[in-house]
């Protein structure tokens, strides 16, 4: 059988042909809208593009996600999509079985069927960029809770001085790689603040300011670790986003968690460290996660 899947970004919606193995058939994308009704169109499109050819319609999307009822709250970046119901528009259309998942619990759900938490108990994914998402596997089961709010890292307050109005005060702002690739850039002077390449060849050879703003970050995700592992006692934690393909990046957190536990002997006496470890998948990621996500509802 083959499946249509979506990808819904704020900047751009991938889309994929994939068959039960997770086959990439066929792909593309094409730039998101900036409007309901252009959105909506843009999505039949390319469901009319491969009508007859799919069974079933996978979507994952930024936001708090309705899994039950197929509905998108908030859509991150993209606020017009809150109350998109993908059973009425989707499924309706084509007359095929729906699934919806948030984007971060996609990962999650690809790194479970095909990546580092295959077989994992207890784990969870982390994805870094501009800011935190999540995914928690418990009992080999992706944890949504009462109302598919678990694993919202990004609301996670690891900075209380700040003022509790202010972004700062939330992992969401604090550990952003994002926002840390942009403070190395604008310390080096560079004009391009998004440049990572540029920001992490200045870490790697050692310039002491880059360096500095680097391991505060790294500190910051392995305080968020640490937060999230006095909860789970997870076995593992997969780091996802762009920048986990930086491998100095999963050094030093694992560094940075180690030293949290020696700086405190009864912490560490009693914190069992997790397994620190990068996303398998990069690009296609949420395409994988989000047809998972159909499997296991047809299975139902």
């Amino acid at each position: 059988m083959q499946y249509l899947v979506f990808d819904i970004g704020g900047t751009n919606v991938k889309y994929a042909l994939m068959d039960n193995e997770g086959q990439l058939l066929e792909k593309g994308k094409r730039t998101s809208a900036d409007n309901l009704d252009d959105f909506v169109a843009a999505l039949y499109e390319v469901g009319d593009q491969y009508k007859g050819k799919f069974t079933g319609i996978a979507v994952c999307a930024p936001g708090k996600i309705d899994t039950e009822k197929m509905i998108i709250h908030y859509g991150g970046a993209l606020t017009f999509l809150d109350g998109l119901n993908l059973e009425e528009t989707l499924g309706s259309r084509y007359g095929v079985a729906v699934s919806a998942e948030n984007d971060a619990k996609a990962a999650a759900l690809c790194e479970q069927w095909l990546g580092e938490l295959k077989g994992v108990d207890i784990g969870a994914v982390m994805t870094l960029g501009t800011g935190v998402g999540g995914g928690i596997v418990v009992g080999g089961k992706l944890l949504h809770g009462s109302s598919f709010q678990a694993g919202e890292l990004s609301w996670m307050i690891t900075n209380q001085e700040a003022g509790l109005k202010e972004m700062a005060a939330y992992t969401g702002a604090r550990c952003s790689a994002v926002r840390m690739v942009e403070r190395v850039n604008q310390e080096l002077g560079n004009e391009d603040l998004a440049d990572g390449l540029a920001a992490f060849a200045a870490i790697k050879s050692g310039n002491e300011e880059a360096g500095k703003i680097f391991r505060q970050y790294c500190l910051d995700v392995a305080v968020m670790i640490l937060n999230l592992q006095t909860v789970i006692n997870g076995e593992k934690v997969v780091i996802g986003g762009g920048i986990s393909a930086q491998e100095i990046l999963i050094a030093e957190i694992r560094r940075q968690f180690g030293e949290i536990l020696k700086d405190n002997p009864i912490l560490g006496q009693q914190v069992i460290p997790p397994e620190i470890v990068a996303a398998k998948f990069r690009n296609d990621t949420n395409l994988y996660g989000a047809l998972f996500a159909l499997l296991q509802g047809m299975q139902k």
